[in-house]
């Protein structure tokens, strides 16, 4: 992790911005940083005040099901699933589909059409 980048992206979030990609970016870097308590805080709250950023589910549902909250993650790729359909983002759902059904044990199907 940069420090110097965490630094920077914690001073655009102290200053007021409300871009969820700023709090996207902060989660992201404590994740590779091994702070997953960290990351996971932020991921959290990137689900609960901006939640049809889409590009939160798929990071912090690894990060779940890295971290032993298997459940959890399922939950959060069946809500990222939702909103990606509901902004027709195929590619984001498709994404979502596919570490949703390994994370339950299932075959990785191209041609379903959930």
């Amino acid at each position: 992790m940069s420090k110097e980048r965490l630094d920077q992206l914690l001073g655009f979030l102290n200053a007021g911005s409300t871009d969820p990609f700023i709090r996207y970016a902060i989660a992201t870097e404590y994740r590779k940083s091994g702070q997953n308590e960290e990351a996971l805080r932020f991921y959290r709250g990137l689900v609960e005040q901006d939640p049809d950023y889409v590009g939160t589910y798929y990071h912090y549902g690894k990060l779940l099901e890295q971290t032993a909250h298997l459940q959890d993650a399922i939950d959060i790729y069946e809500k990222g699933m939702q909103v990606a359909k509901q902004q027709n983002n195929m590619h984001a759902y498709g994404e979502l589909n596919a570490v949703y059904r390994a994370a339950m044990g299932e075959p990785d199907d191209e041609y379903d059409d959930d």
